[in-house]
């Protein structure tokens, strides 16, 4: 039974009759209020014709003190609740058994669809990819960990006008040899070379990039063949860099897979009278909602994205029937989100669609462009930082594959340690400082618990109990109690941040405890007791590093 169980059932027993489902113990804001506080005395007062204080008397009286070492009523009815070196230590022994570090699995039985990162074809990745990318897959991972069963599909921008231009381009600019050894690199460049051709005032570029269009889309054999050769040579490019940052996708359905149904989404539309003619163009009226119009068919009989979308989630609800579907895209598509939600629920669709947006990010204070300079290639990115991790490593003796470690680690605990919602600005020194709120900070804290576990030798952590008996002790071993709720917070608020600000104040309070505690020189039984303790820790900021996507070395 939990905290919050115990306090409850002393709320109930006080109060019969009323809904306590919302009650909740939390973790106390300053340790001279106890470890744990309880606020729903002011809540039910009113209702019940008693002013707070005495509401909560009349819980304190009906609560299980067993776990306690005091309960106080303080202020105008808070109560403030210290718990039992007793609870604490059995608590702490029930985490370190818990499979999966405590995590709950409350996803058991739910299947979920997380679409990210979705780069467009034909072009190389780049630092704008980033967030999608791995606040992406921070989620697919902490849902994963709590028993969902995840889909994680990659909607690749792999149809439209684009190959138009880039056939054209494929056929007339670049050499054979370019053409006879084809990588993603060559089809960017074919692409702007063709591009600024098309853009000639004569037209006749342009024109010709239409037709090669017009013909793919009709199916013919030659354009179709080679629009598979830039898809497969574009999937093989992406997956190569989604090696390097640990990132799998279960599936690659781009735009060209939904292309066949889009006609039939508008029938639907016109059928079900949500869709109305306007200036040649079929639109979604959503004004009576303040969304504006959302057009489902231009005016040319081409489709767009709110098209894409709709045949998109009644292909996901048809072939996976999720419980919901989650987007992380960049905020500037909050009103396209808002409007294909809206029309959704109009069709009918009852799953639950989630829009994860994220702020944009920039490079020493100017905004990621090609015209500023500043579009760095995510391969650059990554060679990059592994260069700055391995002069950082080499002096302790590590090797390239320790610099990769760090260096990834720290381009993705840049992005991950900041609210999705906010823009961030990289900055190479502060992502690789060792100290401060950074990835290598918190893997050379798991490389310092290994070192210490080592030179333990043989202690034999399982014949000590855990034994919390300091300051630093006891608020150490509290907040490692908080990690499966820090979890589920991060997943309930879709935000991978909520996780990595959890494993930097908990690491902060394990620096804390190391510093005021001896270990290894204490007595036998506080060895055993205290090396228990760091090993939690170590499997807590494993456990919560990897959710991250970042990995531990044991070694810095």
């Amino acid at each position: 039974m939990t905290l919050t169980d115990t306090v409850k059932a002393a709320f109930e027993a006080a109060f019969p009759g009323e809904n306590f489902a919302a009650l909740r113990v939390v973790p106390a804001t300053d340790p001279k209020f106890g470890d744990y506080q309880c606020n729903d005395a002011l809540k039910i007062a009113k209702k019940v014709g008693l002013n707070p204080r005495e509401a909560a008397a009349k819980v304190v009286d009906a609560l299980d003190k067993s776990c306690f070492e005091k309960v106080e009523v303080a202020g105008p009815g808070f109560l403030n609740l210290t718990v039992s070196g007793e609870w604490l230590a059995k608590r702490l022994a029930e985490l370190a058994a818990a499979d999966r570090t405590g995590i709950p699995q409350s996803g058991a039985g739910k299947k979920i669809v997380i679409d990210y990162s979705s780069p467009n074809a034909a072009k190389q990745m780049h630092i704008g990819h980033i967030r999608s990318t791995v606040i992406g897959n921070a989620i697919d991972r902490i849902f994963r960990a709590l028993g969902y069963d995840v889909i994680a599909d990659n909607h690749l921008g792999d149809w439209g006008t684009q190959f138009g231009i880039l056939i054209k381009g494929y056929r007339e600019c670049l050499t054979q040899e370019e053409r006879d050894n084809l990588t993603v690199a060559n089809l960017e460049k074919c692409y702007v070379l063709s591009a600024a051709k098309a853009k000639e005032e004569d037209g006749v570029w342009k024109d010709a990039c239409r037709a090669e269009l017009v013909k793919l889309q009709q199916g013919d054999a030659e354009n179709l063949e080679l629009w598979k050769k830039f898809i497969e040579i574009s999937i093989g490019e992406f997956e190569r860099m989604y090696s390097k940052l640990g990132v799998k996708f279960d599936t690659y359905r781009g735009e060209s897979f939904y292309n066949p149904m889009m006609p039939g989404v508008v029938d639907r539309l016109l059928n079900m009278k949500l869709a109305e003619e306007s200036e040649g163009a079929l639109i979604v009226n959503l004004e009576a909602e303040k969304l504006g119009v959302a057009i489902v068919r231009k005016s040319d009989g081409g489709y767009n994205y709110t098209t894409s979308d709709l045949a998109c989630v009644g292909s996901r609800v048809a072939d996976y029937d999720p419980e919901r579907i989650i987007y992380v895209t960049d905020d500037r598509q909050q009103l396209h989100f808002r409007q294909f939600f809206s029309i959704s629920a109009k069709m009918g669709y009852t799953v639950k669609l989630v829009h994860v947006p994220f702020g944009l990010m920039s490079f020493q204070g100017k905004a990621i462009s090609t015209r500023e300079g500043n579009l760095i290639r995510l391969e650059e990115l990554l060679a990059e930082a592994k260069r700055r991790a391995f002069d950082i490593v080499k002096e302790r003796g590590g090797d390239e594959a320790l610099a990769e470690a760090i260096g990834y680690g720290a381009v993705k605990y840049a992005d991950l340690s900041h609210d999705p919602g906010t823009a961030i600005d990289f900055n190479w020194d502060k992502a690789l400082a060792l100290e401060g709120n950074s990835g290598p900070y918190l893997q050379y804290a798991y490389a310092r618990v290994c070192s210490l576990m080592d030179k333990a030798g043989e202690t034999d952590l399982d014949s000590g109990e855990f034994n919390i008996s300091t300051p630093s002790e006891k608020r150490l071993a509290l907040q490692l109690l908080e990690f499966p709720g820090a979890v589920v917070r991060a997943a309930e608020a879709y935000k991978p941040s909520v996780l990595a600000d959890y494993l930097f104040q908990t690491s902060q309070l394990y620096s804390s405890f190391y510093q005021n505690s001896p270990i290894l020189k204490s007595d036998d039984s506080v060895k055993c007791a205290r090396l228990k303790l760091c090993d939690l820790f170590g499997k807590v900021l494993s456990t919560g590093l990897d959710l991250l996507g970042i990995a531990t070395p044991r070694r810095i």
